[in-house]
This record gives structure tokens, sequence and C-alpha cells, in this order.
């Protein structure tokens, strides 16, 4: 058995697999809770990651019905860009900021004022609020007392290996992901970690993601119910196990995430420096991927659900958007609850419905919302086709790929052909790293090849293709509209709240 850890945004997910054909044996999840406290804000507690850790692995294991003496190897995953800052005894300092807080929008535009050209030629990727760089800019302005007290500072899925073996070390698309590489020597660059005067002994050691970085303590034993003495291997950030373990490894591969963001991806054979379009290391030896995301998705999916649908379940949401005809009669839905990353980059920007008259009912705001999320990913897309990439049939992922209908709606408005994996997931895929870093496959191609299966491809309808893309030119001039409004919204409620 090999055990893939994943640190969602709003979960904590354990899955167990089949060294010998990736079966799922057993899952176990656990959910996490992010704090909002201003607008544009968002944290989580690591210390909350790990007791969540704590309860889904034991999960997992009393459903595989194997005992954690059977595990081979275990690798943990999680969000890129999110800083943990230790002191000198271990402790968590401050909450940890998210990648979908705006806060740090000051910060980013400084960065990208003063020294765009070094960062994006040295870490391929430009500042923007998402990653640690200007993250922890802000924090050297806000909260200097915290800052000088860092002796050490972690991504995520580090600091729960970290809790497991009590060794310290990264990989080097976890690298990139803080915004603080030098892809020439693929280590930390003494370069841009002197543009906000990080000191350079807090950074940990880069490894491979498919090392292996320690074995399990007896103490964290005691804590998960895993054996003492099993192999944990270095791992890597969410995106890039599960864009790996959908099996995305030859140049063009596309994939899609319907997840807590909705994530566009596209594997190269090369760094491709497009910013704001991200780029990271592949698992596969000499590989990279773009990838490019918005800030609410499932999130936004959410939301509605529990504010417009109380008490009702997902399913039954789905049963009412289909009441509703393809384009909603008009209604349309942007999904910019938490302001947005790609491909605007704009934190004032808000949610809304536009286009609604006495005859719109549920079935069409439930709609709506489908719809905008999908258009939000054909806005992502769109960007992409603008800077010259190009796409193919996209392999989906993420909690929302379950919905039928959203994945028809995803279909329809951005004319891919939808490919449904068998497991679509990152804790699966960092199950897959697990066992390439104990031997149990021997390279990235040999482990999809044995475990990864497209079970269903959903494909674009023609005419409902033709009708999405009328609507999407309003939501894209609505969005370039409203803008402006949004911005001035937020400066009259900044002036209240100041009063």
């Amino acid at each position: 058995m090999l055990l893939g850890i994943d640190l969602g945004a709003g979960s904590l997910k354990a899955t167990l697999i089949s060294g010998d054909d990736g079966r799922v044996l057993g899952e176990g999840s656990h959910p996490v809770t992010t704090h909002m406290p201003h607008h544009g804000w968002s944290e989580q507690d690591p210390g909350e990651w790990f007791q969540a850790l704590c309860r889904a692995v034991p999960l997992a294991l009393k459903a595989s019905g194997v005992g954690a003496g059977a595990l081979q190897g275990i690798a943990i995953s999680a969000g890129a860009h999110i800083p943990v800052l230790l002191d000198d005894t271990g402790t968590v300092l401050r909450p940890a900021i998210m990648w979908n807080d705006q806060r740090a929008s000051r910060e980013a535009a400084e960065l990208r004022e003063h020294h765009g050209a070094l960062i994006e030629s040295t870490s391929l990727n430009r500042a923007n609020p998402t990653w640690a760089l200007p993250m922890l800019a802000w924090l050297q302005r806000h909260e200097p007392g915290v800052i000088a007290r860092v002796r050490r500072f972690c991504l995520p899925k580090d600091y729960l290996r970290w809790r497991l073996t009590g060794e310290w070390a990264t990989d080097f698309s976890d690298v990139i992901g803080a915004l603080m590489a030098d892809v020439n020597t693929r280590d930390w660059s003494p370069a841009i970690c002197q543009l906000i005067d990080w000191p350079m002994e807090t950074l940990p050691p880069v490894a491979e993601a498919t090392a292996v970085a320690g074995t399990v303590t007896t103490t964290a034993a005691r804590d998960t119910g895993l054996a003492p003495g099993t192999p944990v291997v270095v791992g890597s950030n969410d995106t890039t196990v599960e864009f790996f373990g959908v099996g995305a490894l030859q140049p063009g591969q596309t994939a899609i995430k319907l997840a807590t963001a909705g994530v566009l991806f596209l594997a190269v054979d090369r760094p491709v420096v497009q910013p704001p379009i991200s780029c990271y290391p592949h698992i596969a030896p000499g590989m990279y991927y773009l990838a490019t995301g918005t800030n609410a998705c499932a999130s936004a999916h959410r939301w509605a659900r529990d504010r417009l649908f109380p008490g009702e379940s997902f399913e039954a949401m789905d049963a009412e958007a289909t009441k509703a005809p393809a384009g909603s009669e008009g209604v349309l839905f942007h999904p910019y609850l938490q302001g947005e990353r790609g491909p605007h980059w704009d934190p004032w920007l808000r949610a809304d419905f536009l286009g609604l008259t006495m005859q719109h009912d549920r079935p069409h705001l439930a709609r709506a919302v489908y719809e905008g999320i999908a258009y939000s990913i054909r806005d992502l897309l769109t960007d992409a086709r603008d800077k010259g990439l190009e796409f193919g049939p996209a392999r989906l992922l993420g909690g929302g790929g379950r919905s039928e209908l959203w994945r028809q709606i995803l279909a329809d408005v951005t004319g891919l052909v939808m490919e449904i994996p068998e497991t679509a997931d990152a804790s699966f895929g960092a199950a897959l790293v697990a066992g390439i870093g104990v031997g149990a496959f021997g390279s990235p191609r040999e482990a999809v090849a044995r475990c990864v299966r497209i079970r269903h491809r959903t494909r674009p309808d023609a005419g409902r293709h033709a009708l999405y893309g009328e609507l999407f030119g309003v939501y894209r001039e609505a969005t370039r509209v409203l803008a402006g409004l949004d911005r001035r919204l937020h400066d009259i409620l900044h002036v209240q709240n100041d009063a």
C-alpha cells in the first residue's frame, strides 16, 4: 500500500492505494477552517492541519482494512505559496496566509515595478498577492516583531512532513511557488531573497520530490496511527501532484481543476515564462507545466448552495439547475467573491448576478452559478490562447467533476472535451509520488501506465457552445465595466470602516 495525503483549502484527505495498479483501498478526510478577518484576507491555523491529518489517516486505514504496517511509503501534498513561520522551538508564529489572500497587493506591485525582470527571469513567475514573496514583504512591513522571531520557513506540505518525521526539507516546485527560486541552480535564489532582506538560513534544503525525506517518528506514529519507521517522501505541491496524477506527461496535455479554485493546466517540455500564467517543474524529469487559476470555483458553488439553497444538498442544487435552459435565460454570474486572480489579478472585483427579471427563479440562479464559474475558466483559456498557447482535451480534476451537469456545462462553455479519470485528486497523485520514491514504480511513466485510467469523456454540444460564446462576450465586457464600480464600492466601505 501507498499513502497520499493532501491538504486542501477546505479539508485534509488521506488516500491509500494499491502499489500494483493504483486501486483506491481506503480514504479519509477531515475539515480545516479558513478565517477571513477582513475582505480579501484568508488564513488558516497550521496546528489544525496536523490535527486533521491525525484524524483522516486512521479513517483511511480503517476503510482499507489493512494495518499501518503494510504501508510501503507516504507522500504529502498541499497548496503552494503559503508561508508557515516557526520560531526556534518549532512553534508556529502566526496563522498561515493562504494562496487566495489578497492583502499583499501593494507589496506585489512594488516588487513588479522595481524588480520584475529579475524575479521573472530567475523564478519564472510574476509577483502577485498569491505568492509567498509578496506575503513575506507584507509581514515585514506590518508584523516586524513576528519576522524577527522566524527561524524556519516552511511550505504547508513540508510543515506536515516535519511533524511526521522531524526532518526539514522542500522540493523545487514549492521553491518556485514561494517565488524565491533560481531556475538555473534549482535552489533558493540569494538575489531574490535579498530583495526583501530574507535570511537564507531560515530556508529549508531542497530535495527531489521523489526523495525519501525521513521516516515516521514514534511520537507521530502514536498521534496518527501510522507505523513508526514508515518512509516519508518529500512530495510536492498539490497542483504538481494532481496534474501528474491524471497522467499528463506529454507536452500539450491539458487539465482543468474544479476545486476551491478553478485551475487550467498545460504540460510543456521546457520552462515557459508567460506571466501572469504560472510555470512550475513537473514530477517527470525535464518537464514543466503551466497553471493559471481563479480565486473562487467550488468555493463559489458552496457559497451559492449555502446562501441560496440553505439546508439542501449539492445534488438538489444540481437538480434545480437542470430545470433552467442553457444560458439561464440571460442571467449571468461573476464568481468574484474574494476578488480575482487570473486573468484579471484584481483584488477589488466583486461577485454579482446580472440580467435578473421577474421571470427568473431559483433554477436560473443555480444554473447561472455553474455557467459563471465555467465562464471564469474560459476567461483563463482565452487569455492563455492570446499568449500563443494551445490546448487539447482536458482531464478533469477536483470534486466539481463529479457533477454530470457541471462537466457538460464546462465542455459546452469552453468547447473542450472533458476526460474524467477514474481517480483524480491530489492525494492520489501524492500516493503515486510516494510509490516512485520507495521503488514501487520505476519511473513517473510507469506509475501512470499502471495506475491512471480514463473512465468517461464529455463532449461539447456545438449549438450550446455557440450560445455560450455570445454570452461569454457579455460576461467579459461586464467584468471590464464593473471593475471600476467594484473599486468605488471598496473605497466607500473602507472610508466608512475607518470612520
